[in-house]
């Protein structure tokens, strides 16, 4: 069954479906971390990316949140067994990167959600800048 045949409607209403965004957790979000930074939003294949002051720190996908984790982070987030995030490919093959679901508890705690954010910040601020390298043209 296609994508629209699954949301019941045209290939338009398929992709509108597949890229809705939590409003209000994203809302929650940008008003509980404020205090963090500056708090920006963009689309992300399914979902969208959460930025602060710049800086990439979560994404909402898979009608959830989930935080930036790194190599110094991720004790702390198998503490409490936060799922990695990965999606499955076309092939069945599967793809993770290192972003951890958030505990429950953000949803209705502001501590909570600054204090899992600025993990997630603190380890965004960690990863090497990616340099764009233009091509020349042959």
């Amino acid at each position: 069954m296609d994508g629209a045949a699954r949301f019941g409607g045209g290939a338009d209403d398929a992709r509108r479906a597949l890229m809705a965004v939590d409003e209000g957790l994203a809302e929650w979000v940008a008003e509980a971390c404020a205090s963090l930074g500056s708090i920006s939003r963009k689309r992300l294949f399914g979902g969208a990316s959460l930025y602060c002051d710049g800086l990439a720190f979560a994404i909402l996908a898979h009608d959830a949140l989930w935080f930036k984790a790194d190599a110094e982070s991720d004790a702390a987030w198998d503490a409490i067994g936060a799922e990695r995030f990965s999606v499955t490919r076309e092939g069945g093959k599967v793809q993770s990167i290192n972003y951890r679901r958030a505990p429950d508890d953000v949803c209705d705690d502001a501590e909570a959600m600054r204090e899992w954010a600025g993990l997630a910040i603190a380890a965004s601020r960690r990863a090497p800048v990616k340099v764009k390298v233009k091509r020349e043209k042959t």
